[in-house]
């Protein structure tokens, strides 16, 4: 069990855990959802599970911390809603089946996480009209999702104008429609195989949008070639036909998703992978400037620390033998909300100096209350990562991947070329 885990949100574990869309996911294809403030889950994709366990030791900083493994069942209720729960990997898989989930209402023994607190729903607390009427809204959220996924099919870019009394994090809740599109896409595959399947192994993650109140995060599929060693003729064609079609065959990047709150018109901006796939070279420079903007002016002081930590993962990556990152992404991500402590003017590299003071980099995360110029850089998504050391794969590389490389190498000039065409 992860140390990230308190004695009380252990022992309520083990009741299971109702999880929920991971709200600022934006981007890929697999699920991603929410167990708690500080962890996420994924799917298992065992190759992506074996490059966790294996990660080398200069790794760890530029991915999320690795938390284990849960088993994931689904239920379906009368009014055919459904509902994932995660529960405790302990290898028994009869002690999982006797476990008694089948009713996934409210009104069972859940733990819902809520505001950093924890709160059991007992069937005694929980009245009919209570249910009736969650019932009712479930139906209504249901019906909104369609027309959201319909509107999503037409809209590639999209803006939310944010409720000025609200809490503007939440309200990502709401809005995030790749986040939806995912988790509903989840649970159609799993309950098309229900007959076959109700047990399901997820790995947990670090939750890498915790620490910061309002996240804005740019999703960034990297490298020159997407398709593992392992894919079929088709999905090798396909793969290279969308490298060839977008600014990853030209300069091994390309834009995957995005977030971005906007305090200058109160808005939350979302950008898909399929915009990002019709950007020139020139459209990717134009969106990355859009990303670090926040409606007022351009967020300047985070230049230098994403530079720095790019930099940085370069050389990591650089001195990696055999390792292919096939098909992964980077992350970066900074706070919307800037703290009024922190002027615009102060030194960006002593901030970042100071961050990185009082991280904790041995766990693979850090552990310090962003400021403004606090930014974070994470590889994400090794489903089709291969290394001499998986004895298994019939193809073995050589050196270092230098098609990431090249793409780390393009972003840097990139971001630089923002920089300094925009200085004061």
């Amino acid at each position: 069990m992860s140390p990230a885990f308190g004695a009380m949100e252990v022992e309520h574990y083990a009741k299971g855990v109702l999880l929920e869309p991971f709200v600022h996911q934006v981007g890929g294809h697999s699920c991603v959802l929410r167990f708690n403030d500080k962890t996420i889950c994924k799917p298992l994709i065992q190759r992506e599970h074996q490059f966790y366990e294996t990660l080398p030791t200069e790794m760890r900083k530029f991915t999320p911390q690795y938390e284990g493994v849960v088993s994931v069942s689904f239920e379906e209720d009368e009014d055919g809603n459904l509902c994932l729960i995660a529960y405790p990997l302990n290898g028994d898989h009869d002690s999982l089946e006797s476990i008694d989930n089948s009713d996934c209402e409210p009104k069972n023994k859940l733990l819902r996480w809520s505001n950093k607190k924890t709160v059991l729903l007992e069937n005694d607390k929980i009245t009919k009209e209570w249910v009736r009427q969650h019932r009712k809204e479930e139906k209504m959220k249901s019906h909104k999702l369609e027309e959201e996924f319909e509107w999503l099919k037409k809209s590639e870019v999209l803006y939310y104008s944010v409720e000025k009394k609200g809490n503007v994090s939440s309200q990502f809740k709401h809005h995030n429609p790749w986040s939806m599109k995912c988790h509903q896409q989840q649970l159609r595959r799993m309950k098309e195989n229900a007959k076959h399947r109700n047990q399901y192994k997820f790995i947990l993650l670090e939750n890498l949008t915790s620490r910061y109140e309002v996240p804005c995060v740019l999703d960034l599929k990297m490298g020159t070639r997407q398709h593992g060693d392992d894919a079929s003729e088709e999905k090798k064609a396909n793969q290279i036909r969308k490298c060839q079609q977008s600014t990853s065959a030209v300069i091994g990047v390309r834009v995957c998703g995005m977030q971005v709150f906007q305090t200058g018109t109160g808005q939350l901006m979302f950008m898909n992978k399929y915009h990002g796939r019709k950007l020139s070279v020139q459209g990717f420079k134009e969106a990355l400037y859009q990303f670090f903007h926040n409606g007022k002016y351009l967020r300047r002081e985070l230049f230098e620390p994403v530079i720095k930590k790019l930099t940085e993962l370069k050389s990591v990556l650089e001195k990696q033998e055999s390792y292919r990152f096939y098909s992964s992404s980077l992350l970066i991500i900074y706070d919307g909300k800037e703290l009024q402590e922190v002027t615009v003017d102060s030194d960006p590299e002593d901030l970042e100096d100071l961050s990185e003071e009082s991280s904790d980099e041995s766990a693979g995360a850090y552990a310090y209350k962003p400021t403004a110029s606090t930014v974070d850089v994470r590889m994400i998504d090794f489903a089709h990562t291969t290394c001499k050391y998986y004895g298994e794969d019939s193809v073995v590389h050589e050196g270092q991947d230098t098609g990431y490389v090249f793409g780390l190498q393009n972003l840097i000039g990139i971001i630089k070329e923002i920089r300094d065409e925009n200085s004061e």
